[in-house]
């Protein structure tokens, strides 16, 4: 008698960008510019560092949960508190709606290569799993609303989009919403929303709600809080009640909650970090442009390159690591044609550029 449902057998678990400490023991190196996991190179804000260190002393006290991480997001964004979900990361609340809304003849939505954290997550349960293909490396929204049948339950979004870096519009969100049942929960995961917001074009979903949808936001990104792990939601009361059902007691923990609070509050902190990203991103851009490699226009805080073949894709991301250069590959996601590249400090950039300056002639050619 198996011990494990075959769909549990059968799953790949989530795979990590590789560590800095990691590839320096690996290949005995001194500077290693980790570009991997689309961290906040600047770290975390020293007000959330100062707030963490003062709650140190309280570890022998259960936390409360997330209320005053609720509260003050209801606050800053005028909700009340039943609207407001906060856990160990944004995935562990994509965890809790797993758990909570899909049962054994339910299916899940999604475009290919979504986010891989969600697709291990989708197919522990062991429900229908469908994709439809990117449109020009976006969301397909129109095949997405076409391809829903009485079975979907869950649709999941990101915008923008990881491993794209791509966004919808709000127009283009509206139009396919028509076309969604009120029996269909949408997660809108908004993990990068920080580096879009201020263009005009990109859809803020606390401007507008819709009954169905659950909002997921992270600090692990533009905060500097990845080593911390919290994320919240907003989303229906409705919803955020039978989530609490499910959700792990006492998550998130008594530092985590103390440090992403500071960090909403630490503003000048928020705009170095952006500005460092939008420096980076535009040199990520024209730099990969100029050696050769197509790349996709993203609006978050890193680029998709896609090679010509999965063996390129390989060979590059061995040969960085050798020269201390950290790039993730996207194999394991749906694309093993494609690496991912974060933005990261000027240094770790010029690292970047000089690297692929020495390895593109021996193993890139650009894509066609």
């Amino acid at each position: 008698m198996a011990l494990v449902p075959p769909y549990i057998a059968a799953l790949k678990s989530y795979t990590p960008g590789r560590n800095i400490a990691e590839v320096q023991r690996a290949y005995g190196l001194k500077r290693v510019a980790g570009l991997a996991s689309n961290e906040n190179p600047l770290g975390p804000s020293p007000l959330a560092l100062q707030a963490i260190h003062n709650n140190l002393t309280d570890l022998h006290h259960y936390p409360n949960s997330g209320l005053d991480l609720r509260e003050r997001l209801a606050t800053e964004y005028d909700l009340k508190v039943a609207n407001v979900i906060a856990g160990s990361g944004s995935d562990s609340i994509m965890s809790d709606i797993i758990r909570a809304f899909l049962g054994d003849q339910d299916e899940v939505l999604t475009t290919e290569a979504a986010f891989g954290g969600f697709q291990v997550l989708a197919h522990s349960r062991g429900v229908a799993y469908r994709t439809v293909p990117y449109s020009n490396w976006h969301y397909d929204l129109r095949n997405l609303a076409a391809s829903i049948t009485e079975n979907t339950k869950i649709i999941y979004l990101a915008n923008p989009n990881n491993p794209t870096g791509t966004i919808f519009t709000r127009q283009e969100f509206d139009a396919f919403y028509h076309h969604v049942p009120e029996r269909v929960l949408i997660i809108l995961d908004e993990a990068y929303f920080d580096y879009a917001r201020d263009n005009p074009r990109y859809p803020d979903s606390m401007h507008y709600r819709y009954d169905n949808v659950i909002t997921l936001r992270t600090f692990s990104k533009v905060y500097g809080l990845a080593g911390l792990r919290i994320g919240y939601g907003f989303a229906h009361e409705d919803l955020i009640a039978e989530l609490l059902k499910v959700k792990l007691p006492f998550e998130p923990s008594t530092p985590s909650q103390a440090g992403a609070i500071a960090a909403l509050d630490d503003k000048e902190w928020l705009h170095r970090s952006l500005e460092l990203n939008a420096r980076g991103l535009r040199r990520l851009t024209k730099t990969l442009g100029e050696l050769g490699l197509q790349v996709v226009p993203s609006e978050a805080n890193f680029v998709l390159v896609p090679l010509e073949t999965r063996e390129a894709a390989k060979d590059l991301v061995e040969q960085l690591l050798r020269r201390g250069v950290i790039i993730r590959p996207m194999e394991s996601w749906g694309l093993p044609q494609c690496v991912r590249i974060s933005t990261g400090t000027d240094e770790d950039l010029q690292m970047l550029f000089d690297a692929i300056k020495e390895v593109r002639q021996a193993i890139l050619s650009p894509v066609k």
